[in-house]
């Protein structure tokens, strides 16, 4: 078992008891941590991520209830995500133009098939499929693999390649039925927070599955890297 730091322990303290709260609460109580650390602990050096967890009352199991989706987050989520682009002739042009750290067709194939994987989001067009689909096994488990769904493959790679240099992010429901996702950095003022987390949820309620039956939403968590887990109640939840 890891031992827990001075810093944890301060955390734990300060958030126990706290109970489900608002979003607004959740994001307060997250930012008002480094404030309360007792004398002698250190404050984290490092501008934390804020993550949203939502525990999803669905089956990933089948097809009709997995939920999945990409938004660009009113206030980004304060790093810049190195793009890659599998297009060719013309597109290469207008996906570097747009941004994208790296744009082409089997050359970067080939270095992924090698090991290299320094990039952040995958996008291709359609008629790159015939390349990317072998590297399902490498970018699936990693979240790197273009998706229709996911509005990464596609014909229009400026629009794609600059909504998420703007900070558009991506979720799924895991094998749990749980979706994380970032929201923002601890950085961010508290409203800008408030209104990545609110939007997050509206789309993941819009998001339910016809086959979804009972409960949606049955928790929402929000956390930062180093913290932990602050439960927003059910009343605050979107729907």
């Amino acid at each position: 078992m890891s031992k827990v730091s001075k810093r944890q322990r301060a955390y734990r303290e300060a958030l126990s008891g706290l109970g489900a709260v608002s979003v607004s609460e959740a994001v307060d109580a997250l930012k008002g941590l480094e404030s309360k650390l007792p004398k002698g602990v250190e404050p984290s050096k490092s501008d934390q991520s804020v993550e949203l967890a939502v525990r999803l009352g669905v089956d990933p199991k089948h097809a009709d209830q997995i939920v999945r989706g990409s938004i660009v987050l009113p206030h980004g989520i304060g790093k810049s995500q190195r793009v890659l682009v599998f297009c060719k002739d013309q597109n290469v042009e207008k996906a570097l133009a747009a941004g994208a750290d790296h744009a082409g067709g089997k050359e970067l194939a080939d270095k992924i098939v090698g090991g290299w994987l320094d990039f952040d989001v995958a996008i291709a067009t359609p008629d790159m499929m015939g390349v990317v689909g072998p590297l399902g096994r490498v970018l699936g488990p990693r979240g790197l693999m273009p998706s229709p769904k996911a509005g990464t493959v596609t014909q229009d790679v400026a629009t794609a390649v600059k909504e998420y240099k703007a900070g558009k992010v991506e979720f799924r429901v895991d094998d749990a039925g749980n979706v994380h996702c970032l929201v923002g950095k601890l950085s961010f003022d508290s409203n800008q927070l408030v209104e990545n987390i609110d939007a997050l949820l509206k789309l993941i309620e819009q998001l339910k599955p016809q086959a979804s039956k009972g409960v949606y939403m049955r928790s929402v968590t929000v956390s930062a890297t180093q913290t932990p887990g602050v439960q927003v109640s059910p009343t605050q939840m979107a729907g």
